[in-house]
């Protein structure tokens, strides 16, 4: 499944279907779910660091990483992280990472972690926000934004890609069962996006 979700990411980029490129009006339209609300609810600062689970080719990142201290991303698709170097290579202190979020081993911890779009490719939900609250630093901050999307697949028409949708229940459960305390809750027109933060 997980090469699957890679190789499908791959031939995206090999179809020349790179986010950060996209005209106006697709980004206006990528926007309802993690827009610049979104963006904001992050906090971030040059005081803190960052992770993006999924970072894909760095359309949020590219939005992210010139603001914090330092910015990591990890991908499960070779093909994204190098694009997203190449978007993000003129900015200090970020490392990209080729790798599976629930199995790669972090040297590091973060203030901020964020996500969007990405959960649904993940099966085994209560591991990943579990891991998450490992992740963060005290007091740190956890943005996720769920598709309000129902449907067990993503279609292309050429192709078929299995996804584990999210629901807004289900995600509460999550975080509070991992310790988070959730101090909001927004819904866009596509997305519920959560602000969970992790205790002193």
């Amino acid at each position: 499944m997980k090469n699957d979700m890679a190789l499908h990411y791959d031939r995206l980029i090999d179809e020349n279907n790179d986010p950060v490129n996209d005209p106006p009006p697709l980004k206006e339209y990528m926007d309802k779910w993690d827009g610049q609300a979104f963006l904001e609810k992050l906090e971030v600062n040059a005081d803190k660091t960052v992770l993006e689970i999924g970072v894909g080719t760095g359309r949020l990142a590219v939005r992210v990483a010139p603001f914090c201290r330092a910015f990591t991303g990890i991908d499960l698709s070779p093909k994204t992280i190098i694009r997203a170097k190449e978007h993000l290579g003129t900015i200090d202190r970020v490392t990209l990472i080729c790798g599976d979020f629930n199995t790669y081993d972090f040297s590091e911890n973060f203030d901020v972690i964020y996500s969007s779009l990405t959960f649904m490719h993940i099966e085994d939900k209560q591991s990943a926000v579990n891991k998450v609250y490992r992740l963060l630093n005290p007091s740190g901050r956890f943005i996720l934004s769920i598709d309000k999307n129902q449907e067990p697949f993503i279609d292309l028409g050429s192709r078929r890609i299995e996804i584990y949708p999210d629901n807004p229940e289900d995600t509460e459960s999550f975080l509070k069962a991992a310790g988070f305390v959730i101090t909001e809750t927004v819904e866009t027109e596509f997305a519920c996006v959560f602000v969970a933060e992790k205790g002193e």
